[in-house]
């Protein structure tokens, strides 16, 4: 397997731990440590880019200040696997260098052993939300 930063690697080796059925648990138990928004984008949602490959409305942000980025998103509580997957995003990557972000396998989604349990659809809809936030760090980190 590709080499992952700290968190991420973390994140994986926990969902590899157990049986697909515990995976998927762990799944919907990152879906409720979403962080909530902070107040500038709760108030202000056109500055969050939706995400167009999730059939659920999830939308995103990436800051990076200093070269440390700051991912934050939202999903409805209603689709608590594509809520699961921004959680684990948001978690495992704020706090990384912008370069550490971008150098993130793009199978990441798949490296969580959840291939079984989730849809495809809901698989690309995390692939779609890694790659607009590599897009994003790519751009501000260029700035």
């Amino acid at each position: 397997m590709t080499d992952l930063p700290g968190p991420l690697a973390e994140i994986r080796d926990d969902f590899l731990s157990f049986t697909e059925k515990e995976r998927l648990q762990l799944l919907l138990e990152f879906s409720n440590e979403l962080p909530a928004l902070p107040d500038r984008y709760a108030e202000h949602p056109e500055l969050l880019e939706r995400v167009e490959e999730c059939q659920s409305p999830v939308y995103l942000f990436v800051d990076v200040v200093d070269d440390e980025v700051q991912v934050h998103a939202t999903a409805p509580a209603e689709a608590p696997t594509t809520r699961g997957f921004a959680s684990i995003l948001v978690q495992g990557i704020t706090g990384l260098p912008a370069d550490v972000v971008l150098s993130i396998p793009d199978d990441f989604p798949l490296q969580l052993g959840l291939t079984a349990a989730v849809s495809p659809l809901r698989l690309r809809g995390m692939s779609g939300m890694l790659w607009r936030i590599k897009r994003q760090v790519s751009a501000k980190a260029a700035v």
